[in-house]
């Protein structure tokens, strides 16, 4: 019998706005689409912290036995600045601004995305499928929805007919919105824009002859809009419906709405069972923003190179962090917060290391199955990570107590708790076992980093007793530089 017959999990359905008893359409089978990355930019810490909770939602499918096909795009094109269909679009842009190919673009950061989510030990997804290998999927579902009276067509443009597809459907099911409302809180079209109605939506927009970014379709040389590559990708991969749709909160209007809304006009009924959305992260208290300096990049977490942190913390510290929070809470990264979460991270590891030298006696002083029981059941109601952990230090507890002396354990419900503590640590939170040395190395990696740093702009300008200085002083400590026409690196001694 698979685990997945023996826990039943609760899921918290935006659609519903209720906590829903999970069923999959097929037994035994899940599939998640999740929505990923443009990639115009660095990933931020808000974009991992939505991503991470996912992971582990997709960790613990597969620890019940489910076979997952987990879909998470990259969004390559279509993007634009504006989500009411004007402005640049975003990767274009960035490739304008530093006089590069938007693919250059693409290819950068959609490295720096994998580099981050690998440090964060995530799981890579089934199919990670990009908006402009799946041009023609989106070109096919524009003629459907044409052909079905949803959309319309006008100087090259194809445009969703929101107020013709709410005659019969209701837009707005998902953020609980009213056209009529929408309406009201729009302004009247300028005469400058093709859409008929504010609210409409674009599936294909014409290029105009600076766009770089386009590819031939029935109605002109363009690009797809933002909401249909999704669409066009979760059900190539996964269906015409499928089990779970997740991503952040920013995206349930519009980006969700239009795609239950394409989908519909396309297939005649709902893509998704379970919508899923994660909170959103700010920072001190406050929103996220580069303007205000308010913001923190994840690499700056491993270095420690942030004013608003006082040190470096190991991505395993940060990832247990986050996971302290429900994923659908609202999340305050803090300095203080890290450090609390670093001072439990390690006395959790501290237990784990303990599990191989307790010794087993003839009964056992706490109950072993009924803990873990309350571990899967706070996991089976949706996702409950802060009182899995919860559940987790009460192990650590007990572990502490076998190894005074002031408890006991027999051999078989050692081997629960080994299992029990190992599994939910590490296979389903996605922790990984960093010693505090390892830390402190982190940390001299990041010192050492910026040294180098330092050194190469002493060269650029020709100080070369500054530069000699810092080579010389850290060969005392024992750390080598070496360079090579790939750059500097160092050995210790």
């Amino acid at each position: 019998m698979k685990l997945f017959d023996q826990q039943q999990i609760k899921i918290y359905n935006t659609l519903s706005g209720e906590k829903e008893l999970f069923k999959p359409l097929n037994k035994g089978y899940v599939g998640m689409y999740v929505c990923g990355p443009t990639v115009y930019s660095n990933v931020h810490l808000g974009n991992v912290r939505t991503f991470m909770s996912f992971d582990m939602i997709f960790r613990y499918l597969k620890h019940l036995g489910y076979k997952v096909r987990y879909v998470r795009n990259i969004t390559d094109a279509g993007h634009l600045e504006n989500d009411a269909d004007v402005g640049e679009d975003r990767i274009a842009k960035k490739a304008r601004l530093e006089e590069i190919e938007p693919m250059e673009v693409v290819q950068r950061y959609t490295v720096d995305f994998h580099n981050i989510l690998n440090k964060f030990n995530f799981l890579p997804p089934s199919i990670e499928p990009t908006a402009t290998g799946h041009i023609i999927e989106q070109i096919e579902i524009i003629k459907e929805i044409i052909n079905n009276g949803f959309a319309y067509q006008v100087n090259g443009s194809v445009y969703f007919d929101v107020l013709k597809y709410n005659e019969s459907k209701p837009y707005g099911i998902l953020s609980k919105r009213k056209v009529e409302d929408l309406i009201h809180n729009t302004r009247a079209l300028d005469g400058q824009s093709d859409k008929k109605n504010p609210q409409d939506f674009a599936l294909w927009k014409k290029a105009e002859p600076q766009h770089i970014m386009r590819w031939p379709s029935p109605w002109s040389d363009g690009f797809p809009g933002w909401h249909l590559e999704c669409t066009a990708m979760s059900t190539k991969y996964l269906g015409e419906q499928f089990d779970i749709h997740g991503g952040g909160m920013d995206l349930k209007f519009p980006h969700h709405e239009c795609e239950i809304a394409q989908a519909e006009a396309t297939n005649n009924h709902a893509p998704v069972n379970y919508w899923m959305h994660a909170n959103m992260l700010i920072m001190n208290g406050k929103k996220m923003a580069k303007s205000t300096g308010n913001f923190i990049l994840p690499n700056e977490i491993f270095s420690g190179d942030n004013p608003h942190i006082t040190k470096a913390y190991s991505p395993s510290v940060a990832r247990f962090f986050m996971l302290q929070a429900h994923y659908r809470s609202i999340l305050d990264f803090t300095n203080d917060g890290l450090l609390a979460s670093e001072k439990g991270f390690f006395r959790l590891m501290d237990a784990i290391n303990l599990l191989d030298s307790l010794k087993a006696g003839n009964d056992s002083s706490f109950d072993i199955n009924a803990w873990q029981q309350k571990c899967y059941d706070a996991m089976n109601d949706d996702f409950n990570t802060p009182i899995v952990i919860a559940n987790l230090f009460e192990g650590v507890k007990y572990i502490n107590q076998i190894k005074d002396g002031s408890a006991t354990i027999t051999k078989d419900d050692l081997i629960v708790l080994k299992k029990t503590m190992t599994s939910f640590v590490f296979d389903i939170l996605g922790l990984e076992n960093v010693s505090k040395s390892e830390t402190s190395s982190e940390k001299l990696s990041g010192a050492v980093e910026i040294l180098i740093q330092l050194r190469q702009e002493a060269r650029a300008n020709k100080d070369f007793a500054l530069s000699d200085k810092i080579r010389d002083e850290l060969a005392e400590a024992g750390i080598q530089l070496n360079d090579s026409r790939e750059g500097t690196t160092f050995s210790t001694n």
